[in-house]
C-alpha cells in the first residue's frame, strides 16, 4: 500500500476510534463556561500554537467566548522567554491575564506535556497553576495524553494508529475537533459565512 493510501486509511481508523463521549463532555462544559462569563486561554507550541491562533478566532467569532493565546503576541512571548525562561512562559502569561475559576485553559498538544521527561514543561506548569486556581482544563492531545489527560476536566485523545504519524494526525484532528465543537448547535451563536450564503 502506498504511503498516501496508508495515511488516508489511518484517518478512517482514527475517526472510528474517537471517544464521542469525551467530545460531548467538552461541549457541555464549554457551554457552562460561556454561560458563567468565563474566558478561554489556548496553549500550544509548534503546530499547536498555530492551531491555537485559529481556534481563538473560531471560539471568539462563532461561539461568542472571549478567547486568547499567548503565541499571538510574539513581542510579549519572546520577552517573557528571554527574561523569565521557556518553562514558565505560559504560567506567567496566565497570571498576567488574571486567570480565575470561571475561565478555562485549552491545551492543543501532541504529547500533553511530561514533567519527568522535560517535554512541554511550559504546559505542565500552566496546568498546575490552572488547577490551583480552579480553572477548567480542556485538551485535544495525542499519544496517551500526557499530563493534560491526567488533570483535564474534558480531554479528547487522538488515537494512535501508527507511531510514525502521531504528530500530523494529532495536529490535524485538533482542527477537526475544535471545528466540530464550534459548529455544534449548542455552541454556535454566529452563523458561518459560507453556510449563510444562499
Amino acid at each position: 500500500m502506498s504511503y498516501i493510501k496508508t495515511y488516508l486509511e489511518e484517518i478512517h481508523q482514527i475517526v472510528n476510534k474517537l471517544d464521542v463521549n469525551s467530545i460531548e463532555k467538552m461541549v457541555d462544559q464549554l457551554v457552562k463556561l460561556r454561560k458563567n462569563g468565563g474566558r478561554l486561554f489556548f496553549l500550544g507550541v509548534g503546530g499547536g500554537a498555530g492551531n491555537a491562533t485559529h481556534a481563538v478566532n473560531d471560539f471568539r467569532k462563532i461561539t461568542n467566548i472571549e478567547a486568547y493565546t499567548p503565541t499571538d503576541n510574539v513581542s510579549e512571548l519572546s520577552a517573557r522567554v528571554n527574561d523569565e525562561g521557556w518553562e514558565t512562559v505560559f504560567v506567567n502569561w496566565l497570571k498576567g491575564s488574571k486567570l480565575n475559576a470561571k475561565d478555562g485553559v485549552f491545551i492543543l498538544s501532541v504529547g500533553g506535556g511530561n514533567a519527568e521527561k522535560n517535554i512541554s514543561a511550559n504546559i505542565v506548569h500552566a496546568l498546575k497553576y490552572a488547577k490551583e486556581i480552579g480553572s477548567k482544563i480542556f485538551g485535544v492531545v495525542g499519544r496517551d495524553g500526557g499530563y493534560t489527560a491526567k488533570v483535564a476536566d474534558a480531554c479528547v485523545i487522538v488515537p494512535t494508529v501508527n507511531p510514525q504519524t502521531v504528530t500530523p494526525h494529532t495536529e490535524a484532528f485538533q482542527a477537526v475537533i475544535w471545528h466540530l465543537i464550534v459548529s455544534c448547535p449548542d455552541m454556535k451563536v454566529t452563523e458561518m459565512k459560507w453556510e449563510s450564503v444562499k
